[in-house]
């Protein structure tokens, strides 16, 4: 179990390798190795902000955006939620500054678009330097596998068979195309045009297709942008949120509204266009690094460790069999797909709270009081509120005229090691913005 955690965190700062896949054209080796020192701003993978800022090992500065300030100072309680955190308290991080807390850039983003809410300022006090090990969800497959095979009696007959069935359904639906990536991955290129194409056409019926193309699209954005907005983040040692942000807007309608990434799928000349929009002279590059990142990516994700590349195919999938070949694709399509089931809000803790447990002990014994996404270190930071070793301090804030953040008002809260209710967090809001069940502050 501390072994399928381990695989899913991702340390940039060292040059450590995880067990992949055999038979594939690049390592993951070659593609640090490109990504870090051959894209203009790969240094910040290993040297950015974020990072420096766990392992100094003194407090760590932290913003949240609420809609629940009322409900939090009537119960006394924070709680985790999940997302690309798994079960933690989704924040930006703030820097210490003579005039006030100043945001990343990521957090400057929040307080710009998310105008009915509060937001709130953490002092964490670790009792030692945070290693630099990122969660990344995209390797999560595995552990959503065990946990559906673990509390699968939570489902009624009639609910397993259809979760079943439609996980097959959507494996034999997307199979030419699964089989085409891995095939790009052992080093058969497809023109760069079409796989692109037929990435697009396959994202509705095989939604953690949109999640892939988005992530490499906002890696390839962050590290290969020379904007003037872009190198004064980077003087900061951080990376440009905003591009995968104007992306992702641009790309969905409504993606402003709730923000899923199964519905991400533009195809070749629409990405040309969207790219250009971005950074005009980021378009020549985009559709080949994304065949072949993507590709590589997938087949790393997806594939058990050992297993070769070029002897697996999609079609005529059989659930036994998957699970022992690719674990960790069938862990994804069972935890989207379980989204979907009517019970899904009854079912929801039995399930997720099952994985919050066991990430928590996994970052207290790695002495992990504040995981981030380690997907690449873009400045998503959360706070394990089942950590037993850290002080903490809450406030608050307000933001002044430079936009700077300033503590006005301290709350008595503690943590509780337990994820919100489904109701209670952001995926659920309400016309007005405010999360159900939540009062207007």
């Amino acid at each position: 179990m501390h072994h399928e955690w381990d695989n899913a965190h991702t340390d940039h700062t060292s040059r450590a390798t995880r067990p992949g896949p055999a038979g594939l054209a690049e390592t993951e080796a070659d593609w640090r190795h490109h990504l870090e020192h051959e894209t203009p701003n790969g240094w910040l993978l290993s040297d950015n902000s974020l990072t420096k800022t766990l392992a100094a090992g003194r407090p760590i500065h932290l913003m949240h955006t609420t809609v629940a300030l009322h409900a939090i100072r009537a119960s006394g309680h924070l709680y985790a939620s999940t997302g690309c955190l798994v079960a933690a308290l989704y924040c930006a991080p703030l820097t210490p500054e003579p005039a006030g807390l100043r945001p990343h850039n990521l957090g400057t983003y929040l307080l710009e678009t998310k105008k009915h809410t509060r937001t709130l300022v953490f002092e964490i006090t670790p009792d030692a330097p945070v290693p630099p090990k990122g969660i990344d969800y995209l390797r999560l497959g595995a552990i959503h596998l065990r946990t559906y095979l673990t509390h699968r009696s939570f489902l009624t007959e009639t609910e397993d068979t259809q979760l079943r069935r439609a996980v097959l359904d959507r494996l034999r639906a997307a199979a030419p195309f699964l089989d085409t990536l891995l095939a790009n991955a052992a080093g058969t290129p497809t023109p760069d045009a079409e796989f692109i194409d037929q990435l697009a056409a396959t994202v509705p019926a095989f939604p953690f297709l949109g999640y892939l193309y988005f992530e490499v699209l906002s890696e390839y954005l962050m590290l290969h942008s020379t904007t003037p907005e872009t190198k004064t983040y980077a003087q900061l040692g951080e990376m440009n949120n905003r591009l995968y942000k104007r992306l992702a807007f641009s790309a969905v309608q409504g993606m402003d509204q709730l923000f899923d990434l199964s519905r991400f799928n533009p195809g070749h000349d629409r990405l040309l266009q969207l790219v250009g929009q971005i950074e005009a002279g980021l378009t020549s590059g985009v559709a080949r690094f994304t065949r072949r990142r993507l590709s590589h990516l997938f087949a790393t994700v997806v594939l058990a460790p050992g297993q070769d590349a070029a002897s697996v195919t999609f079609r005529d999938a059989d659930f036994d069999v998957l699970a022992a070949t690719t674990p960790h694709l069938l862990g994804q399509l069972i935890f989207r797909e379980m989204r979907i089931i009517d019970r899904y809000p009854q079912l929801y803790l039995a399930f997720e709270q099952a994985k919050a447990l066991e990430v928590w002990d996994y970052w207290n014994a790695e002495g992990i009081p504040t995981p981030f996404n380690g997907t690449i270190p873009k400045g998503e930071i959360g706070i394990n509120t089942a950590y037993p070793r850290a002080g903490y301090t809450v406030w608050v804030a307000e933001t002044c005229e430079r936009s700077l953040l300033h503590p006005v008002d301290q709350l008595d809260v503690t943590f509780l090691p337990r994820l919100a209710e489904l109701s209670m967090t952001a995926m659920r809001r309400d016309t007005t913005g405010n999360a159900a069940g939540h009062c207007q502050p």
